[in-house]
């Protein structure tokens, strides 16, 4: 089985050059890649800077994917919050927020979720990771660390397919090579520069993949569109089930 999973930092749907506020521009942006699944980051919930939209029930009916799982990670001081969003033309299971949190420093939380699909007639689950990590070094390896120490990922066995995607403010780009590959997980989404849209020059938004899955393409959102929509280009992979 094929499926296409999409990695996007909306910024709350606010443009990283003009500053206005637009959803729509974030909605036909994901709509032009037609993923199976979504991971965002930045989702305003109730505030006021975004006109005290839900903008992950807006997305999910907008973009016709049906199930959705949404966690809270910052309150802002007016009203409202924002956080991370998963959505998914497959049934969501068992979604459960991970702090991830790091004393002195803002509130982060991976969002961790299992859908339910089918290979071959079978049923078939994979588990997922919507992630935004800190912006300092040190915090970043706390929060990987902790995230896969935890009880969740022990409990999905070498026989599930598992992506882990999103934000990872890696500015230096060790995340891999001293956390994520000896856990086993491959870099799905190669070297990609996602920030800021209108001409990338970081590579900060990741996606990673272990067990029988592996990807068959990767590539970053470059319209138009994509460029002032949001401060993040969206991240694209295409993964086969194996």
């Amino acid at each position: 089985m094929q499926f296409r999973l999409l990695s996007y930092n909306i910024h709350k749907g606010i443009g990283g050059l003009d500053r206005r506020y637009d959803l729509a521009r974030i909605i036909e942006t994901i709509r032009h890649y037609q993923p199976d699944v979504a991971f965002l980051q930045e989702v305003d919930d109730g505030a006021k800077r975004s006109r005290h939209d839900c903008q992950v029930d807006l997305l999910a009916e907008a973009v016709e994917l049906p199930h959705r799982a949404y966690q809270r990670n910052v309150r802002l001081r007016s009203v409202g919050h924002y956080g991370n969003a998963i959505l998914s033309r497959w049934p969501i299971i068992d979604a459960v927020d991970v702090d991830l949190t790091i004393p002195l420093k803002k509130r982060r939380c991976a969002l961790v979720c299992q859908v339910e699909t089918e290979v071959r007639g079978h049923a078939r689950t994979i588990g997922l990771a919507n992630v935004h990590l800190g912006l300092a070094g040190f915090e970043r390896q706390i929060q990987l660390r902790r995230l896969l120490g935890g009880e969740l990922f022990s409990k999905l066995g070498a026989e599930t397919p598992l992506v882990i995607g999103g934000d990872f403010n890696d500015v230096w780009e060790n995340l891999g090579k001293k956390i994520m590959h000896p856990a086993g997980f491959e870099l799905a989404s190669g070297t990609i520069r996602t920030f800021p849209a209108a001409a990338p020059l970081r590579r900060l938004d990741r996606i990673f993949c272990r067990g029988p899955i592996s990807s068959l393409a990767a590539f970053g959102g470059h319209t138009g569109l994509a460029k002032r929509a949001s401060d993040h280009l969206p991240l694209i992979v295409d993964f086969e089930v194996k």
